[in-house]
């Protein structure tokens, strides 16, 4: 038969292992919770004035930590969403800025067809042995009632700016305007993408760490 100091520290035990399994399982919740969280999206997110149409992701895909040269080509990324029960005619273009800021790119044209070649051309090459940019479409086109036009680089039809005003890097911005049917144009910038992994480092000098003669 057990003493009355022997059943006391048994129930003292007990309620303490009960204590760690339900903090225990408080914690574990928790856990679960913040697992479901979603990775934030680098691209802008934003609507028209009138809220029928839904700019999500928008951005201008990764290439390089160089990004893209001036007069160049850049494919951009983005979903819209037509929250209508009408057909929806989106235009974007790109509106040369009229106040040059650091870090806010124009282009001479907004438009869609194939890919452009992202290799830069040899600098012994003569410029008639460069490769002409493939022919774009003007990026204006019909979304369908409740329906999604959505463009990644690589995949269909890809959306690019052609003409950049400047060199369009990590950290810059790409100015374009946004008009769905004969509604309010709204101006919007599309982020560089952000990589999802680091950027590779550059091998370094061979003979950096030679001692100075």
């Amino acid at each position: 038969m057990r003493s009355l100091g022997t059943r006391r520290v048994a129930q003292a035990a007990g309620a303490a292992m009960v204590a760690v399994i339900a903090l225990a399982g408080c914690s574990a919740g928790q856990v679960a919770e913040t697992a479901l969280l979603k990775a934030p999206v680098s691209g802008l997110n934003t609507q028209s004035p009138d809220g029928n149409l839904l700019i999500r992701n928008l951005q201008v895909a990764y290439d390089s930590p160089e990004g893209y040269s001036a007069n160049g080509t850049a494919p951009l990324q983005v979903s819209l969403f037509n929250q209508t029960e009408q057909p929806m005619t989106v235009t974007i273009t790109s509106r040369p800025q009229t106040n040059v800021t650091p870090g806010i790119v124009s282009a001479q044209q907004v438009g869609v067809g194939p890919l452009a070649p992202s290799e830069e051309p040899s600098p012994s090459a003569s410029a008639a042995a460069e490769p002409s940019a493939p022919a774009l479409e003007p990026a204006k086109f019909t979304i369908p009632p409740l329906g999604t036009q959505t463009f990644i680089p690589g995949a269909g039809k890809n959306l690019q700016a052609v003409g950049l005003s400047n060199e369009l890097k990590p950290g810059f911005s790409l100015s374009l305007t946004i008009q769905a049917n004969d509604g309010e144009a709204i101006d919007v910038l599309a982020p560089f993408q952000t990589p999802t992994s680091p950027a590779s480092r550059a091998p370094g000098n061979k003979d950096e760490n030679a001692e100075s003669e």
